[in-house]
């Protein structure tokens, strides 16, 4: 065979072969992306539409409706799904695999400036690749400092201006998002009794105020030599600019602004709580650019906050503290799987060390395995892939099976070496003589996993890793076994003789005589009665498929996986404000609260048997409560699940869900869930029916959580004024 040939006769060549391979395989490793799981390409647009003050019916009739016309014949559209929230419409749109993703968006932003019948008062449609809910790879909590004397909520302006910038300036970091906080605004608050004895109308002062904020061009002029720009400028500077507005004339008085008006500077109402650890806060995070490295991304995003919080942030009182980010639990995969491949590779060639009885030999097998899986990581690079703890599985699975061609190779080798031949030729015989074998052994288990790498579906996109690292490590075994194996073997195999077992190994020798000669001696039994080998083959039929039925394990799609936090979702009753959301939270902090431990032990997680706090977080914005509970062991991390149920639970009028995240989940119930849809044309029909499987469910699994969305009631109270018309046009008078 001429490879093989080639091999044992330029040494120098396969030497020079090996070192490039591990040195491209190293570079790869330190090249390549790590992050926790695979990237699933689920080609997914969402848009979101902002109108202030508009109920959930309004929103989905003027807006929700005249969008999907339009949306709903997108090309490759697989599944869209809407969203009518108080002042606020959600459209997800999810494509079918292998749609582009930037041309998809293309698409919709232009099918979005189709629409023609948008209300007057409507924010701009917001679009962006992605789902609604971006998985963040960090949490950041606004804390003050002993010297800080204001209010946290008031830093909104301060952390979009110089906190939001930086973040999204490093490397990694598609966007960074702000919840909670007020933002700064400048106020007209009107005098109503001014208003009707100077008989001037909210509409006339809006439009006032609209017009005179304008800086208008005005052209361009010459004069003598040089040429001027006119441009009027009307934007208001100060409150005193927007109080000397005149919003219009009576008998040549002006009535201005300040007339009517009193004019400040304040910060707008609050409509997000967001509290860590009982104190109302700002929070922020870091949703990281898809296909870069997580760990070097939360490097620098760590550099960056020793950065800001030793420089405008301490010079502010004012401090910003990570609570949550996934490189804990990426580290601790990480390093279970690494102690995985390096107990397996230490098993492997230990075993080879007992079977094969000489350093020697099992050095040459054994080389196979650190090409092989270094080799690995350069396939991984050049096919686009990542570090994560499926890939780092089938590296896993691999260590064993890239030493079974090695084995093969030099066992046959080490034989003729026996017969007497020459290093040379009995390596070059030994691998010509298998290499048919070899191969076709290969072959076998990379045709099982290569046809995972063409699924373009979710599934095969979660283990296309694994196949890919199986694959070519087995792959690249096989070329070490057809080439590093023979060389060396020719060049340092020593002469074989066969030599009688010494006393200390003569209790050994003689077992394994003995199970040889059971062995061989039942052979000749079974295949000398056909009855015999008939018997045989079902025996252990029966006794396998009787094995796989009753030591079956539980069967999931994918792993739960064990994060250290746990998702909380509370959803009130219809109409509860934002003052008796905060009441909510305190309810809750005075059960979570005293489980926190920092500097001093939690004496009250000790009592009842449960893993200390490191982190809590409460944010409430519009009918949802979420809240997070992060634990400080996270191997104890369940634990906690039953007692933060049952301090949800207590609460009267709720609906609790807490949940303990997937490792393969983006969401609250993205894991071990099952949805149940309810479609028809009236709303209150669904409800009614929600209603009745809610109750249905929760009587047939006891202690199950059902989590309704959006809810089982119908939106929130409001006060209805039905105008009389006719006395409307006798007053002037409109129903706008």
């Amino acid at each position: 065979m001429k490879l093989v040939d080639t091999a044992i006769k330029k040494p120098v060549t396969v030497t020079v072969g090996v070192i490039l391979l591990v040195l491209f395989g190293l570079i790869s490793l330190f090249k390549i992306p790590i992050q926790l799981t695979p990237n699933v390409d689920t080609p997914e647009i969402s848009v979101e539409t902002v109108w202030r003050g508009a109920s959930p019916l309004e929103v989905e009739r003027e807006i929700i409706d005249v969008q999907e016309d339009e949306l709903k014949n997108l090309e490759g559209l697989d599944k869209m799904k809407s969203e009518s929230l108080d002042g606020r419409a959600y459209i997800n749109l999810m494509f079918k695999v292998g749609t582009d993703p930037d041309a998809a968006l293309l698409k919709a932003s232009n099918k979005l400036d189709q629409v023609k019948k948008y209300p007057a008062n409507m924010d701009k449609p917001t679009i962006k690749s992605g789902g609604r809910h971006e998985s963040a790879i960090a949490w950041l909590v606004l804390r003050a400092l002993p010297e800080y004397e204001g209010s946290l909520s008031h830093e909104y302006d301060f952390c979009d201006k110089h906190i939001k910038p930086r973040l999204e300036r490093i490397s990694g970091v598609a966007s960074a998002n702000i919840y909670g906080g007020q933002e700064r605004e400048l106020q007209v608050i009107v005098d109503s009794d001014a208003l009707a004895a100077r008989n001037v109308t909210i509409p006339e002062l809006i439009r006032a105020l609209d017009v005179e904020n304008k800086n208008i061009s005005a052209g361009d002029f010459d004069e003598g030599k040089r040429r001027y720009i006119a441009r009027t400028v009307g934007e208001y500077k100060t409150p005193e600019d927007v109080a000397r507005v005149i919003i219009k004339r009576v008998n040549g008085a002006p009535i201005t602004v300040g007339d009517i008006s009193r004019v400040s500077l304040g910060h707008e109402d609050i409509d997000v709580v967001v509290r860590h650890e009982g104190i109302p806060t700002i929070v922020m995070n870091a949703v990281r650019e898809t296909g870069s490295n997580v760990l070097v991304v939360m490097k620098k995003l760590t550099e960056a906050l020793d950065e800001l919080n030793n420089g405008i942030l301490k010079d502010r009182g004012l401090s910003l503290v990570r609570v949550y980010d996934e490189t804990s639990y990426i580290y601790s995969a990480i390093r279970l799987v690494k102690q995985n491949i390096l107990i397996g590779g230490t098993l492997a060639v230990i075993v080879l060390l007992v079977f094969l009885r000489n350093v020697t030999s099992t050095l040459i097998v054994s080389l196979a395995i650190p090409i092989s899986i270094v080799g690995t990581f350069l396939v991984m690079t050049l096919f686009g892939r990542n570090i994560n703890v499926v890939s780092l599985a089938g590296m896993s699975f691999a260590i064993g099976m890239v030493v079974d061609n090695s084995i093969v190779v030099f066992e046959n080798i080490f034989r003729h070496r026996e017969m007497g031949k020459s290093r040379g030729q009995a390596a070059y015989d030994g691998t010509v003589e298998v290499w048919g074998a070899v191969l076709a052994s290969t072959l076998t288990t990379i045709a099982v996993f290569v046809p995972i790498i063409f699924v373009e579906e979710e599934a095969g996109q979660l283990f296309r890793d694994i196949a890919i690292a199986i694959s070519s490590a087995v792959g690249l075994s096989l070329l070490v076994s057809m080439t590093v194996i023979p060389t060396l073997s020719s060049k340092i195999l020593g002469k074989v003789q066969r030599t009688e077992p010494s006393r200390k190994s003569w209790f050994f020798y003689r077992l394994a005589t003995a199970f040889t000669n059971a062995i061989t001696q039942f052979v000749y039994w079974t295949c000398g009665r056909i009855s015999a080998r008939l018997g045989l083959v079902v025996l252990m039929t029966g006794l396998a498929v009787g094995m796989a039925w009753f030591l079956m394990p539980k069967t999931e799609y994918l792993p739960q996986g064990n994060r250290e936090i746990l998702f909380g979702i509370l959803l009130p009753p219809p109409g509860y404000n934002l003052q008796e959301l905060e009441h909510i939270a305190e309810a809750v902090e005075k059960d979570i609260l005293p489980l926190i431990e920092h500097e001093k032990k939690s004496e009250v997680a000790a009592s009842l048997g449960l893993p200390p706090v490191k982190n809590f977080f409460y944010v409430a914005w519009g009918q949802q409560v979420f809240m997070g509970i992060v634990s400080k062991v996270q191997e104890r991390t369940r634990e906690l699940l039953p007692y933060a149920y049952s301090v949800l639970r207590k609460i009267p009028g709720m609906i609790a869900i807490v949940q303990q995240p997937s490792l393969f989940a983006t969401g609250i119930g993205g894991g071990r869930s099952i949805e149940i849809e309810i479609k028809g044309p009236e709303l209150e029909r669904l409800i009614a029916m929600g209603r009745q499987i809610f109750g249905q469910v929760a009587q047939l699994i006891p202690g199950a959580q059902v989590r309704p969305i959006p809810g089982l009631d119908l939106g929130n109270p409001e006060m209805r004024i039905i105008p009389n018309r006719d006395r409307l046009t006798r007053l002037g008078m409109t129903t706008a």
